[in-house]
């Protein structure tokens, strides 16, 4: 608690607690309260998500806990509007909050992430932008202080006999008290904001647009959202003598359920428009933003299930932190059963959000149990290649949305290709890669292949930290110069997958910096190469073996190189070696690899490894000569961006010899 506040105070007569606010957070506050939004009607959207989360939760928790002492009766959200005192309560019966889950669910908007947030808010130039990082960020409550000078949350857990409130102007401070009299659930009352329609800031206690607000954006709740119905017109002359004031508070105000209830995945496509699903998925996955794509499925026969699921069109803050949470939700016959059911979706879609919906399974099933049901697997399965079709058909059908796509998730998808054996060959038909055919144009390995060149065998590619780093590496002279075309590996994961896929379309994936290198297609290979080339093996061999023992404690192998034009010597390693990228990864986990020895390669027709060969055949007991082979292992290990085992020394052999050219 101490990492959400800098000071507390507690009166010990009322058992008031007050905090305040980090900086930080009072700077989230007052962006969020004046320069963030242009619509703050989704202020209500948030409250009525928070109230049918807490209601799912309650059912949930019931089920699995007969003891639990909470009325389930009657499970609804309330909205109630006082237009004299201007307030507007958001009430449900859910599962409702201890006083210490106040304390960390309500009071931790300063966390370690709301310094970066802020930076991306004040850097972010629009204000579509600014919402949704706001979403990202998750602080759906907080936007009741757009339209509120006050908020209070009044709550008690189901189960528990004390309650807790929570008040709060958004400024500085917050207070926490215990409440005796809380029923069960919670209730966020809102002191409301004078009306400003210049600044969007509509009339709030107003009931037709609190109505007008949740069928928009709530209609498809399933719990029903009920309200004060509004009361018919009277006759003119039952106006005249009794007054509307007197009449209406003379009746009492009837109660009447203002959203249809009806899930958006048991209705027909015919009856659900686009806007309404996008709201649901706004819902579910507290983002601001509509969806990239959006996924119907209806399963009938011996195992029925319907789901609705959805690809978001940003990544969310979280996709690759170790607690994230995967994003679909499993009903069974429309009764919320559980978030983020990670059986329904491999790690490598835990960007997909929705929801499905079984008819067939235990109410009271565990996540132990899905994990092993059979049912759960094959739903998982179609669902699977549901996406992956539905990306496909995004790929070509609409190629600007699945750019965007693959700029957000192309990282995460790829992670796919390390384990999904079954799915391997759709995703690696969904890839794109940057390549050296167009800096700016990605390419498939389908289209790689149809311009592969006659008589190529392989796809080459080579991985790196960046575009410039693989561009400038000696291993892509020869490619550059024959034009074959290197697909560009830049991202993390590309080091890990490469070498658990062999092949595509029945060509060999093979790394420009491992193993040996022939360029010369079937037309190339004439008799006048191969002798020039075991002329050349014979005139290095005794080089190539005094080096190889006297750089021995750093390579395996000194040999000569095909891939060479223009620099003297690179570093490759064996075709089954690990590539110092993937050691680095590896290390950064925490996971050490065996220590690997690579290859020097020598470009036999550059002055320097010629010059070396010739002042080796006629001093080869020069302790200079070994020098020279060191730094030539040392330019090489630089060239590729490696780090030299001893810099101070390298540096002293490099500055020896400038001094002698003086």
């Amino acid at each position: 608690m101490s990492s959400t506040l800098i000071s507390r105070g507690e009166s010990v007569t009322t058992g008031i607690e007050t905090f305040e606010f980090q900086v930080e957070a009072r700077q989230l506050l007052q962006l969020m309260i004046h320069s963030i939004y242009s619509n703050k009607d989704v202020f209500l959207r948030e409250l009525v998500s928070n109230a049918s989360d807490a209601l799912d939760k309650l059912r949930l928790e019931s089920l699995r806990d007969g003891n639990l002492e909470a009325d389930t009766s009657d499970l609804h959200i309330a909205i109630e509007v006082d237009k004299e005192q201007r307030t507007l309560t958001v009430r449900d019966n859910g599962i409702g909050m201890s006083h210490d889950e106040v304390v960390q669910l309500i009071g931790t908007i300063a966390n370690s992430g709301t310094a970066k947030f802020l930076q991306e808010l004040k850097e972010s130039k629009d204000a579509a932008a600014s919402q949704d990082l706001i979403g990202q960020f998750g602080v759906g409550f907080y936007s009741s202080f757009m339209v509120a000078d006050e908020v209070t949350l009044l709550t008690r857990r189901a189960g528990e006999s004390q309650g807790t409130r929570w008040e709060s102007s958004g400024e500085g401070t917050y207070s926490i008290a215990p409440a005796d009299d809380a029923p069960q659930g919670t209730a966020v009352t809102l002191r409301l904001k004078p009306e400003d329609t210049e600044d969007a800031l509509y009339d709030y206690a107003s009931p037709r647009k609190v109505r007008e607000i949740v069928k928009r954006y709530s209609d498809f709740i399933t719990w029903p959202i009920r309200m004060a119905a509004e009361a018919p017109a009277k006759p003119a002359a039952d106006s005249e003598e009794a007054g509307d004031d007197s009449a209406e508070e003379a009746a009492a105000p009837e109660v009447e359920t203002v959203n249809s209830m009806k899930a958006l995945w048991a209705r027909s496509k015919d009856e659900v428009t686009d806007d309404e699903y996008h709201e649901f998925y706004k819902h579910i996955s507290h983002d601001w933003s509509n969806p990239l794509e959006t996924i119907r499925m209806q399963a009938e026969g011996t195992f029925e299930y319907q789901s609705l699921l959805f690809i978001p069109s940003r990544a969310p803050q979280d996709l690759y932190m170790r607690d994230h949470k995967r994003g679909v939700q499993l009903y069974v016959k429309r009764v919320f059963i559980m978030d983020d059911c990670e059986a329904l979706m491999p790690e490598y879609l835990r960007f997909v959000k929705g929801v499905v919906d079984a008819a067939d399974l235990s109410l009271n099933v565990s996540r132990e149990a899905l994990q092993q049901d059979r049912q759960i697997q094959l739903m998982r399965r179609r669902l699977v290649k549901k996406v992956l079709s539905t990306v496909k058909d995004t790929m070509s059908g609409a190629p600007e949305r699945y750019t965007t796509f693959w700029k957000e998730f192309g990282p995460v998808l790829k992670e796919g290709l390390l384990g999904d054996f079954e799915n391997r060959e759709a995703i690696l038909d969904l890839c794109s890669f940057a390549t050296t055919r167009d800096a700016e144009e990605p390419t498939t390995l389908r289209q790689y292949v149809e311009r592969m060149k006659e008589g190529q065998e392989h796809l080459y590619f080579m991985t790196g930290e960046s575009r410039s780093m693989v561009e400038s590496s000696p291993h892509m002279e020869a490619f550059r110069e024959k034009g074959f075309e290197v697909l560009v590996l830049t991202d993390p994961i590309d080091e890990l997958w490469v070498d658990a896929v062999p092949e595509f379309d029945g060509k060999p994936l093979r790394s420009i910096a491992k193993g040996q290198v022939d360029l010369d297609t079937d037309g190339e290979k004439d008799e006048e190469t191969e002798a020039e080339r075991e002329r050349q093996k014979q005139d290095y061999a005794d080089l190539l073996s005094w080096m190889t023992t006297t750089l021995s404690d750093s390579v395996k192998e000194v040999r000569l190189s095909s891939r060479l034009t223009t620099s003297p010597a690179c570093i490759v390693g064996d075709t089954h070696d690990a590539s110092p990228q993937l050691q680095n990864i590896y290390k950064a986990m925490g996971q050490e690899l065996p220590e690997v020895k690579r290859i020097l390669e020598l470009n036999p027709t550059h002055p320097l490894v010629i010059g070396l060969r010739t002042a080796h055949g006629e001093r080869e007991d020069d302790a200079g000569l070994a020098e020279t082979a060191e730094l030539l292992h040392g330019m090489a290990l630089l060239a590729e961006g490696g780090e030299l085992t001893d810099p101070a020394r390298f540096i002293k052999l490099v500055a020896g010899r400038l001094e002698k050219t003086l």
